[in-house]
């Protein structure tokens, strides 16, 4: 589960991470007030307008604004709303901006005068599948090109694993700090910021916690070496963790999210949507992989990832079923069915009911498209001639011998 900037900004500041006032709009009129609320007391009136998406690359696709005046705000606003964004990490249409995050701007400190680089890091917290560690990840080059800099130079990345049961000790994150260049009140802020993301990414049932960028601020009378201020961040969520945090799951936004892939997580099924046009229904993780591996063998391409569970119920089959026909680009459904705890004969019984019942978009019941069925497992020969034997109520209905027989029968009907 993801949430938006806004609300990443918030779990900060709850958490004691300091992080520039600013708060969410959904329309231009309300854009306008709040760069005011942002600005007010500043010498120099500048904000920031961050359209708050699921996606990365804003700034590059011209979503992300600086403005120093209430006007700039309205415009920059009434652009983010009516247009689509579009980036690496958006789908080809881009993607539809309901919110924006209208914040106060903050001064950076210059890094090299003659260059003038901006005193910007990078800092998060996530879990190294190598080591099976949480491990705290952090570069003195943050910014938008994080992905490249970790790829084209590694050695730039600062790399701290976590202890499972202690977490974070202070001694690590000051060794962080140094690492870093931090110098002076610099450090204690740093380490200070550091331990509390670490607690907030255990506490919180996080994948992901991420500044992006954690940045100084320029010397003052009250801070002579800056302030260490986080402006971006970034939190993911472990699904499995979020009955635990009824406050984390009001902040979800569906609209940000596939419809299909959220009306699966109702029904307590795995779907991810694909580019293909054959769709699966499988029971286990592992065999739902298989099988769209053993698809893209015979020269086919799968609409989606559906795990169905170990124990599908009819209810569950037949709004798997919903789901995959709902994409338009499926031309086929291949179901892949290992009968452990659930026998061959109740799902083969529940693979018909669904099928027979299903409700086309022009009103009329029953499959359409091609349906390719692999059973094994308990009961298995009973499952087969209950599909032998409804061939009559479903025509499309194809039974299959093993796993490269219905990738073949599948591939071969949607051709």
């Amino acid at each position: 589960m993801k949430i938006h900037e806004y609300q990443a900004r918030d779990l900060l500041t709850s958490a004691g991470i300091p992080v520039p006032g600013g708060r969410m709009v959904q329309s231009v009129d309300d854009a306008g007030a709040a760069f005011g609320e942002a600005v007010s007391g500043m010498a120099e009136p500048m904000a920031v307008i961050k359209a708050q998406v699921y996606a990365g690359g804003r700034g590059k696709a011209g979503f992300v604004k600086l403005v120093k005046t209430r006007e700039d705000a309205v415009a920059a606003a009434k652009f983010m709303l009516t247009n689509r964004m579009k980036s690496p990490q958006t789908p080809v249409d881009g993607l539809e901006v309901n919110r924006l995050l209208v914040a106060q701007a903050a001064d950076i400190d210059k890094r090299d005068a003659k260059t003038g680089g901006n005193e910007e890091f990078y800092l998060a917290i996530t879990v190294d599948r190598k080591s099976r560690r949480n491990t705290l990840i952090a570069s003195r080059e943050g910014g938008v090109e994080i992905e490249t800099i970790a790829h084209d130079r590694p050695e730039a990345i600062v790399k701290e694993t976590l202890h499972p049961l202690l977490g974070l000790q202070p001694y690590q994150a000051r060794e962080v700090a140094f690492k870093l260049g931090f110098k002076g009140k610099q450090v204690g802020q740093a380490v200070d910021i550091m331990l509390k993301l670490a607690k907030l990414f255990v506490e919180k049932d996080c994948t992901l916690a991420e500044i992006n960028p954690l940045v100084i601020t320029p010397p003052d009378a009250a801070n002579p070496d800056g302030r260490v201020i986080a402006l971006d961040a970034k939190f993911d969520f472990d699904d499995n963790g979020t009955f635990r945090h009824k406050e984390i799951l009001a902040m979800e936004d569906t609209t940000e999210e596939n419809p299909a892939e959220s009306r699966a997580r109702k029904f307590g099924l795995s779907y991810v949507a694909l580019d293909g046009n054959i769709g699966c229904l499988v029971n286990g993780a592992g065999l739902a992989m298989a099988t769209m591996d053993i698809i893209k063998l015979e020269g086919g391409e799968p609409a989606n990832f559906l795990d169905v569970g170990g124990s599908a119920t009819e209810e569950a089959v037949t709004e798997a079923f919903g789901i995959i026909l709902s994409d338009p680009r499926c031309k086929g459904v291949m179901v892949n069915i290992f009968g452990g705890i659930m026998k061959c004969d109740i799902i083969a019984q529940g693979i018909v009911n669904a099928a027979t019942k299903y409700k086309n978009p022009d009103g009329s019941v029953g499959f359409k498209v091609p349906l390719v069925v692999r059973l094994e497992g308990t009961n298995v020969e009973a499952g087969r001639k209950l599909l032998d034997d409804s061939k009559a109520k479903v025509p499309t209905l194809q039974a299959a011998t093993d796993l490269g027989d219905a990738a073949r029968k599948v591939c071969a009907a949607v051709k």
